[in-house]
């Protein structure tokens, strides 16, 4: 995905003709600043309705990235390193990203329906670590927070005219720490293109504006679910901080489009998403936690690894680190094998329900009308509710793994969600079909769990009780779906 992405990308970058002091063209970085402050050029091979739709999915891949990323920073935080006195403020950094986390869950989803309103392809993939490319914020690394990954988080966020002494180290402290030490770029950039060519008429035309799609979007009415100002991720007793609303906004025509897209930005990179009300924005939430944050003081995390796999052998790995050697620049993280018997079964489990999670979400897309009939759900709805259940399942089986060895050598080290992509998000044609991946899935959850049972008796014996009893109510009404032969 990465090389059918990146070619129209590069594509972009000749035509861009920067001058400098010395007469040269720039670096990569110089000229992509300077293309992106100019008005879009249309790239070879494309209309412009078709190149929207190659930029938002490019914004559909770096939310989903993102919020992979920050939860992973934050299921990170905590632990028996952090000194009691800090313990507090550490669970309240947590909810904070978790917090945010969920927000970019819903710059994903909005980012979906513009998509449907153009009536353009879905986009609910990412690619795997360690990758980077032009437009992305910086390689997409699992790892914990830190003073450095703090950086990259607020670079990401931050609005283009923040300057400042802080602002030099803070851009400075994220380029040093990028692995790859590719260039980093916000994510505004991309949402400001986006607009200026959805705002276009002469570009993309009234007609691929379909205002019959909303039936099919998501709205915050149904993913909502009640949670306001901030009362989402508050699960300690610490203040409670005003944060926004989740953005899951359906859209109709092009200035619903345009101004949905313009609220994301505003939501990441503005210094308060709303003043009135106190509500910070993502760069202003990271920033706050980068100025309390410990500079080798002492330890607010645990010894999570870097990019944790299931498995041994990723071509992508050896690609990878053998082109940073071949241009003398610091070889990309790799990735770190869960090898510990029980915590490799878990992180099985957590990719299955991460794909159950993101089949029920694409499956969603496919249905259009209301989620309930008096007290029946419809299959939309039904839908919906799992794609909730499986958030927990992901936060449930995540703060287990981080109580589990990643190895077996005693070293102290501990598992972590390894957030593996699947190798497709594609749905089959038909509803029965698409029914058949649900049953597959949760027959493959069902086995692993038995595997915890028998090989871990004891042990997380209440959730996987719990998860057993609802896979199999689950089940038996995935089976209604599938017409008998």
């Amino acid at each position: 995905m990465r090389s059918r992405m990146s070619r129209h990308l590069e594509a972009l970058l000749p035509g861009v003709q920067l001058k400098t002091a010395a007469g040269a063209r720039g670096t990569l970085h110089q000229r992509m600043q300077a293309l992106l402050s100019e008005e879009p050029t249309l790239p070879p091979e494309f209309t412009w309705h078709d190149y929207a739709a190659l930029l938002l999915h490019i914004a559909a891949e770096i939310e989903h990235a993102l919020m992979a990323q920050y939860l992973y920073a934050a299921y990170s935080l905590g632990g028996p390193l952090v000194p009691a006195k800090h313990r507090e403020r550490v669970r309240h950094w947590q909810e904070v990203v978790l917090g945010i986390a969920k927000e970019e869950m819903g710059h994903l989803i909005t980012v979906q329906n513009v998509l449907r309103l153009i009536g353009a392809p879905l986009n609910l993939d990412r690619e795997d670590y360690p990758w980077g490319s032009q437009f992305y914020s910086f390689d997409f690394t699992l790892e914990p927070l830190t003073k450095d990954s703090l950086a990259r988080y607020v670079y990401a966020e931050m609005p283009g005219d923040w300057e400042g002494p802080e602002a030099e180290e803070v851009k400075k402290r994220a380029q040093q720490g990028n692995p790859s030490q590719q260039p980093l770029h916000r994510v505004g950039v991309l949402y400001d293109r986006l607009q200026k060519v959805l705002a276009n008429p002469t570009w993309v035309k009234d007609a691929d504006f379909q205002a019959a799609t909303t039936t099919f979007q998501a709205s915050w009415d149904e993913w909502g679910r009640g949670y306001m100002r901030g009362a989402r991720g508050q699960a300690t007793g610490a203040p409670r901080q005003a944060t926004p609303d989740v953005i899951v906004q359906p859209v109709s025509n092009r200035d619903e489009a345009v101004a949905a897209l313009a609220a994301v930005g505003i939501q990441g990179e503005a210094l308060f998403f709303d003043s009135d009300a106190d509500e910070k924005s993502h760069f202003r939430r990271f920033l706050d936690i980068y100025r309390e944050y410990p500079d080798g003081e002492w330890t607010p995390t645990r010894p999570v690894p870097i990019n944790p796999k299931t498995v041994m052998d990723l071509n992508a790995n050896r690609v990878r680190v053998s082109a940073a050697k071949g241009r003398g620049a610091p070889a990309a993280p790799v990735s770190t094998v869960i090898t510990h018997p029980e915590s490799v079964i878990w992180a099985h489990l957590f990719n299955v329900r991460y794909r159950m999670l993101l089949m029920y979400l694409t499956h969603a897309y496919q249905l259009a009308g209301a989620t309930g009939q008096g007290d029946t759900l419809t299959p939309r709805g039904l839908l919906i509710n799992r794609t909730f259940g499986e958030m927990y399942n992901v936060r449930a089986i995540s703060n287990i793994l981080v109580e589990l060895p990643l190895d077996t050598t005693g070293s102290g080290a501990v598992a972590a969600p390894p957030f593996e992509m699947p190798y497709t998000l594609d749905l089959p044609n038909s509803e029965a079909d698409r029914w058949r991946v649900h049953r597959d899935l949760l027959e493959a959850s069902l086995e692993l769990v038995h595997s915890l049972h028998r090989d871990y008796p004891g042990r997380h014996t209440d959730y996987l009780r719990a998860l057993e009893d609802l896979d199999g109510a689950a089940l038996q009404s995935t089976l209604q779906m599938i017409p008998k032969p």
